[in-house]
């Protein structure tokens, strides 16, 4: 084995040695570590920061959100725009009829007629007789307006169809506004109609005759003229008038006998404030035929 001297100390030591056994000087050189360092590639910025993105997006979500609501209001308005237009049209229509109504100054309103044609006998102490009812007629109500606002004024005008056919006035008979009408006002005073006929026709044959049926003509009369709100008497022309009427849902009644035959009126009607005129259709006797007896 090969000796050199340690130049420090002066001692031999082995040429393999790594460091002097004396003194501690190295003679081999220090392993060194080899490190690798790998260098990052920087990235390249583009100057844009990503939260930008973020509240482009939310501001994109926020427009289409915006227009999606704008043009559901423009078709709500559209629809809105149409049906205005269509009720501007009925709305012209019914105008330009209300000014045609108001041109000829009257509202004309149909009146349910009192009865249904129908025919029934009459009992009798001598002869059998029948009750021929002819078709039911009908009344018009006309109100003329700029009357005055707090009272109303009712003008009638009565007429009755004779066996010619050709409208007759009813002359010198009295017209009523009663608060019910006639068959309730019978029914509720409970008085018995004449055998096989209506409260109404009974009326009407108590006023044919009264002799016959007086009592029920007094019962009947009486009854009645506790419901009586107001009356006029017409006049040769078949005309009557009625005052200082508080506007209001009433009935009129009458009743006129000519010939043989009667006709009877008690018929709904709404009384308004003005002059209210009522056109009385002509209406068609109910005629009493005698059977011959047998």
């Amino acid at each position: 084995m090969s000796l050199t001297v340690c130049p420090d100390c002066g001692h031999e030591i082995s040429t393999t040695a790594t460091a002097c056994q004396n003194c501690g000087r190295p003679f081999a050189k220090p392993i060194i570590e080899r490190k690798i360092v790998v260098a990052e590639t920087p990235r390249e910025d583009s100057g844009i920061p990503m939260w930008v993105f973020a509240v482009l997006g939310i501001l994109g979500v926020l427009v289409l959100f915006i227009l999606f609501v704008f043009v559901g209001r423009n078709d709500d308005e559209a629809n809105r725009n149409i049906s205005v237009n269509v009720a501007g049209r009925r709305d012209s229509t019914s105008n330009t009829r209300d000014t045609s109504r108001s041109a000829d100054s009257s509202t004309v309103t149909t009146i349910p007629s009192t009865s249904a044609p129908s025919s029934v006998t009459i009992p009798s102490t001598s002869a059998p007789s029948t009750v021929t009812v002819p078709p039911s007629s009908t009344t018009t109500v006309t109100t003329v307006p700029n009357e005055p606002a707090n009272k109303g004024t009712v003008v009638i005008d009565a007429k009755i169809v004779g066996k010619t056919g050709s409208p007759q006035a009813v002359r010198n008979e009295k017209f009523y506004l009663l608060d019910k009408d006639l068959e309730s006002i019978l029914s509720e005073a409970d008085i018995e109609p004449i055998s096989g006929q209506s409260l109404t026709n009974s009326f009407g044959l108590a006023v044919m005759y009264p002799s016959r049926y007086s009592e029920f003509s007094s019962k009947a009369l009486g009854a009645i003229k506790k419901h009586i709100k107001y009356d006029t008497l017409t006049d040769s022309g078949g005309k009557g008038q009625m005052k200082n009427i508080e506007p209001d849902s009433y009935y009129l009644f009458g009743v006129t006998k000519s010939g043989k035959g009667f006709a009877v009126w008690s018929s709904p009607v709404s009384i308004r404030n003005g002059e209210n005129v009522l056109n009385l259709s002509p209406q068609a006797l109910t005629e009493i035929q005698e059977e011959p007896q047998q």
